[in-house]
C-alpha cells in the first residue's frame, strides 16, 4: 500500500474515532450529565459549544503549523492533547472544570477534525483530491452511527463519567498510534512568512485580505449556519406539522443519511462544473431546501423527502467547503489559507444549535425561523456570485 493510500485509510479510522468521541458522544450523554450533576442542559451544551468555538479560533494557527510541520506531527499532537481533555471532561468535579476541559478539547479538535485531514489529503492527492476527500467524508459519516449506540451502552453500564473514561482510552489506543504511523507520506515544508526571495510577508496572507476570499468565506459561513440551524431544529418543526415524535426523529436520521448521498454526488458534479458555478448552485440549492422544508405543510412523506434533500445539500456543501480554497488558490499553502477560511464557518456551526432555537422563539414559530434562514442563505448565494466575479466588496 502506497504512503498516500495508507494515510487515507489511517485518517478514515481516526476521523471516525475523533468525531465519535469528541463530538457525537456528548448529545448522547447529555441527559445523564445533567441528571448526575444538576447542571442545566443549556449550561452543559454551552461548554460543548465553547469548545467548538475554540476549535474555530485555534484552526488558524493550526493551519500554519500544518503547512510548516506536516500533518503527522500536528495531528499526533492533537490526539495526545485530546486524551487528557476527555479525561478532564469525565472527572470534572465542578462546572468551571467541565468548561475548561471542553476548551482544551476544542484546541485538540482543531488538530484532529476535518480541517487538518482535508489539508493533508489536499496536499498529498493534488488533482485527485476530490475522490480522496469524498472517501474520507463518507467513512467519517459513520461516526454517529457507530458511537451513538456505543456511548449509550457505556453510559447505561458505567455512567457518563465512566463512559468518557473508556472513550478517552479509545482515543489513546486508536488515534495516537494511527496518526503517528500512517501519516508518513513526504511533506514539502511551506513557510507562509517568506516570499521566494526570503523576505517576510504580512502575517495575514494577501489572499485572505482579498475581497474574493472574504466574500467566499462569508458566503459559506452564512450557508453553513443556515444548514446546521435548520437541520438541528427539524424535529420541532416537523412535530409542529403533525408528525409523531418517532417519525420526526426518523426524519432527522434520514437527513443524516442524505448527507452521504450529497457527498457521493459531489465528485461527478465537480467534474462537470466550474468552482464558481457549483458554489453558487449549491448555495442556491441550500436556500431552496431550507425554504421548502420551512414552507411545506405536508403530507408527511413530502416532509421526510424534503428533510432528506436538506441533508443531501448539506453533505455536498461539506465537500464544497473542503475544496473551495484549493480550487481557487492552489494546494501549496492549503493549511494556512483554509485555517482562515474555515474559522468563521466552524464558529457558525457551533452557534447554530442555540441560534436556531433562539430565532424560532424570537419570531414565534419554527416556520418563521426557517424563512429567516432562507433569506440569509439567499444573501450568501449573492455573495458567492460576487466573489466569482472577483469584484472588491464596497
Amino acid at each position: 500500500m502506497g504512503a498516500e493510500r495508507r494515510a487515507l485509510v489511517g485518517l478514515c479510522v481516526t476521523q471516525v474515532t475523533s468525531w465519535g468521541v469528541l463530538y457525537y458522544a456528548f448529545p448522547v450523554a447529555l441527559a445523564a450529565i445533567t441528571a448526575d450533576t444538576g447542571w442545566s442542559a443549556t449550561a452543559a451544551t454551552a461548554a460543548f459549544s465553547a469548545g467548538l468555538v475554540v476549535s474555530a479560533l485555534a484552526g488558524i494557527p493550526v493551519g500554519r503549523w500544518l503547512d510548516l510541520l506536516g500533518p503527522r506531527r500536528v495531528m499526533t499532537a492533537g490526539s495526545v492533547l485530546a486524551v487528557p481533555a476527555t479525561v478532564g471532561i469525565a472527572l470534572a468535579p465542578t462546572y468551571p472544570a467541565f468548561l475548561a476541559a471542553w476548551l482544551v478539547a476544542g484546541a485538540a479538535m482543531s488538530a484532529v477534525f476535518y480541517q487538518a485531514a482535508f489539508a493533508a489529503l489536499t496536499r498529498w492527492y493534488g488533482d485527485r483530491r476530490v475522490r480522496a476527500l469524498t472517501t474520507l467524508t463518507l467513512v467519517a459519516g459513520l461516526a454517529s452511527t457507530l458511537f451513538a449506540p456505543l456511548t449509550h451502552a457505556l453510559v447505561e453500564v458505567l455512567g457518563w463519567r465512566g463512559a468518557y473514561l473508556v472513550l478517552a482510552g479509545g482515543l489513546a489506543v486508536v488515534t495516537i498510534p494511527v496518526h503517528a504511523t500512517t501519516l508518513t507520506a513526504p511533506w514539502a515544508r511551506v513557510d507562509h512568512r517568506e516570499t521566494s526571495a526570503g523576505r517576510r510577508r504580512s502575517r495575514v496572507p494577501a489572499e485572505v485580505r482579498s475581497g474574493q476570499f472574504l466574500a467566499l468565506s462569508a458566503a459559506l459561513t452564512l450557508t453553513a449556519f443556515g444548514l446546521y440551524a435548520a437541520s438541528l431544529t427539524v424535529i420541532p418543526l416537523l412535530t409542529g406539522r403533525g408528525l409523531s415524535a418517532s417519525l420526526a426523529a426518523t426524519s432527522l436520521g434520514l437527513l443524516g443519511a442524505g448527507q452521504l448521498l450529497g457527498r457521493v454526488v459531489y465528485g461527478p458534479l465537480a467534474a462537470r462544473t466550474t468552482p464558481n458555478g457549483r458554489t453558487v448552485g449549491l448555495i442556491a440549492a441550500s436556500a431552496f431546501a431550507i425554504g421548502l422544508l420551512g414552507a411545506l405543510p405536508g403530507p408527511p412523506v413530502a416532509l421526510v423527502a424534503a428533510a432528506v434533500a436538506l441533508g443531501a445539500v448539506r453533505g455536498a456543501c461539506t465537500l464544497l467547503q473542503a475544496t473551495a480554497v484549493a480550487d481557487r488558490w492552489g494546494t501549496a499553502r492549503y493549511g494556512t489559507l483554509s485555517g482562515y477560511f474555515a474559522a468563521p464557518i466552524t464558529a457558525a456551526t457551533a452557534l447554530a444549535p442555540w441560534a436556531g432555537t433562539a430565532l424560532a422563539e424570537g419570531v414565534g414559530s419554527y416556520a418563521g425561523a426557517f424563512g429567516l434562514l432562507t433569506t440569509g442563505v439567499v444573501a450568501a448565494a449573492a455573495l458567492a456570485w460576487r466573489a466569482g466575479r472577483r469584484l472588491p466588496l464596497r
